[in-house]
């Protein structure tokens, strides 16, 4: 009976919060669930759906699921915005000085994704209670495990040392004796595994409502999870790699077996491009193995938008403020010789020159270059000017533009603070899956075939100049890579 109330003060506390899209924009009931009700199953979804919906209402501009903000600390991206200090926890992190675990980008993570966890677990808990003759109990928990193997992956992802909350049977006073050393590494990351392998057992292969995982999602988070265990870190004085398991990374090729994506309809996109573009025909491709499904003009307002890239949006669009800058590192690592081959030079940091020298056409993308149209939008022509660098160039002029969409389209959506658009945030995409299994049989010693797959990604990047050719650029520098 404790599950039950616990549940029903969820949902009244949240007022069953619904997402966006397809099934998470359905008419709920609002208040207190009764025990009978939860254990009906006209019911029991909206105790699933609140849990789905966390993951989109929980997060924020500061505190993105994406994780892009945390990007910062490798070599392909600047933190932006208008100085050092602007969003100085940040620049801690990018320049690895002075982070302190109470600051509040550390904190704030961990409270949304337990908040996440919480809810995720309130809707196992409801599932467990409900009687096996409701047809649909196993592949719901199975999108529960799946969200909670997700969650906890992002937060081991990020601060690796972790309490794990599966345990069905906990009271409220067990939280405050949870331990963030109670598994090792491996540990860790098998627990996550553990949750998957359930929900890959029982997910079917395809899902009439696109933001719920099928087995193919599952099994491209299980890969993910198992590449990231074969490199052992146990050694908790260095956090070094200290080898490789050979059976995690066989376990990666268990499960980016090409016959579980094909199941499904799943594949690579034609163009590379489609994967990040707004319009509803692309949304959702054969590419995107699980998204977070995102709305405008479902009844809510400015609906469910993705307001979490809303600090990305350069500063030449009115009230944007310019944050995750591309950087020299990341251009440079798109340029190809003069055979479409990578430029085996380009990490010396040398300014590319835009105008006279080849790349991999993903570059004009991904990476939006002064002289260059914003989002393929010829009235917004990129400059070096503070314009199109909020910080007068001290994180350059580079902008991004996967994430952002073109002012002009009717998809960028204006809030009192910050910018949203309908774009879904694909979390894992069928190249992922196909660039994991590389590594894994590259790691094996199997280099050939590692090698056929990476062709495989690059042919397709030379395919990928349809919006190149009806947008044209000042000058053609792109090389088909071969």
């Amino acid at each position: 009976m404790k599950t039950i109330n616990k549940i029903a003060f969820v949902l009244c506390t949240l007022l069953l919060c619904t997402s966006c899209d397809n099934f998470l924009n359905q008419d709920v009931p609002q208040g207190i669930l009764s025990e009978d009700q939860v254990n009906d199953p006209q019911y029991i979804d909206n105790v699933v759906i609140s849990a789905y919906a966390v993951f989109i209402s929980a997060e924020d501009v500061n505190s993105s699921f994406s994780m892009w903000n945390y990007d910062v600390r490798s070599d392909d991206a600047y933190k932006g915005g208008s100085t050092e200090n602007d969003g100085d926890v940040f620049h801690q992190l990018e320049i690895s000085q002075g982070i302190m675990t109470t600051n509040w980008n550390i904190n704030d993570m961990w409270v949304r994704l337990y908040n996440c966890l919480s809810r995720v677990n309130a809707a196992i808990d409801a599932l467990n209670a409900m009687p096996d003759t409701y047809e649909l109990k196993a592949q719901r928990l199975g999108e529960m495990k799946f969200l909670r193997a997700y969650g906890h992956f992002l937060l081991k992802r990020l601060y690796k040392n972790i309490p794990f909350v599966v345990d069905p049977n906990m009271k409220q006073a067990d939280y405050n004796e949870l331990s963030n050393t109670k598994y090792t590494n491996d540990e860790g990351w098998q627990l996550i595994a553990d949750d998957l392998e359930y929900a890959y057992s029982v997910l079917p292969a395809t899902q009439a409502d696109k933001g719920r995982p099928t087995q193919a999602s599952a099994a491209a988070l299980l890969a993910k999870v198992y590449l990231y265990k074969a490199y052992r870190q146990d050694d908790p004085a260095s956090h070094a790699v200290t080898g490789i398991d050979n059976d995690d990374l066989e376990k990666v090729l268990t499960y980016t077996d090409e016959s579980i994506y094909t199941a499904g309809g799943y594949g690579l996109e034609d163009d590379f491009h489609n994967n990040f573009r707004p319009e509803p025909q692309y949304e959702n491709g054969k590419e995107s193995l699980w998204a977070m499904q995102y709305s405008t003009n479902d009844g809510t307002n400015l609906g469910n938008c993705n307001w979490s890239y809303g600090l990305m949006v350069p500063s030449r669009i009115e009230g944007g403020c310019d944050f995750y800058k591309p950087s020299q590192n990341l251009v440079n690592a798109f340029r190809t010789d003069a055979n479409g081959l990578p430029y085996i030079e380009s990490f010396n940091q040398k300014d590319f020159d835009a105008k006279t020298e080849t790349a991999d056409p993903r570059l004009w993308l991904t990476v939006g270059i002064p002289d260059f149209p914003y989002e393929f939008n010829p009235d917004y022509m990129m400059k070096r000017t503070q314009n199109w660098s909020r910080s007068n160039g001290l994180y350059g002029y580079y902008v991004t533009l996967k994430h952002n969409v073109d002012p002009d389209g009717g998809y960028l959506i204006r809030s009192a603070l910050w910018f949203g658009s309908p774009m879904n945030r694909i979390v894992v995409r069928y190249a992922d899956v196909l660039l994991m299994r590389a590594e894994a049989l590259a790691q094996l010693g199997r280099d050939a075939e590692a090698i056929a797959i990476v062709n495989q990604i690059r042919n397709r990047a030379a395919r990928s100049t349809a919006m190149l050719a009806s947008n044209p650029i000042p000058t053609t520098p792109t090389h088909s890579p071969r």
